[in-house]
């Protein structure tokens, strides 16, 4: 398995109430890009409290970003701000199943990150939160024009209502 792009490694006896800040450099917003098949990322940093609990380590705070995304409908480019508040907890891995099997998970393991040995990867964390904050529907200014111009319906003519639209209602 290779090193994540945005790798950083935390030994859980530094979850003590510290808070860490987290910066991607140049080299690792590209490639985190090409991953998450962005235009590119201007910024990305994180600011994360540690805590511990036992074995568990919980990391709270915030990620904010700058990234330039394509326009779904007329590609073009779309510079979009995120800014999300984050919430993880790290638990030792379980090495009690194989690693095709079938598991049942309660609620609350769903939003659990495994570890090995003593360290987890906040970075990657961090990274995984950025990608499902990324909306892969997006539009921008030049949507409505692009779906014109194509013969594709508006927004307003294509949603649940839109065979409404024309009804009498008066009556």
């Amino acid at each position: 398995m290779s090193t994540p792009e945005f790798s950083r490694p935390v030994d859980i006896r530094q979850a003590d109430g510290r808070v860490l800040a987290l910066s991607a450099n140049d080299g690792e917003r590209a490639a985190l890009a090409a991953r998450f098949g962005l235009m590119r990322i201007d910024r990305l940093d994180a600011e994360m409290k540690l805590g511990r609990e036992g074995e568990a380590v919980t990391a709270t705070g915030s990620l904010s970003a700058d990234i330039v995304q394509s326009c779904a409908i007329s590609a073009e480019d779309l510079p979009v701000a995120i800014n999300e508040p984050l919430a993880f907890r790290f638990v030792p891995a379980r090495g009690d199943h194989a690693p095709d099997e079938e598991i049942e998970l309660d609620a609350e393991d769903c939003d659990e990150i495994e570890y090995s040995g003593t360290a987890f990867d906040l970075g990657e964390a961090v990274a995984q939160s950025l990608a499902l904050a990324i909306d892969p529907f997006a539009t921008g200014p030049q949507a409505e024009e692009a779906r014109r111009n194509a013969g594709l319906l508006g927004e307003q003519d294509a949603g649940p209502f839109a065979a409404l639209k024309g009804l009498d209602l008066k009556k």
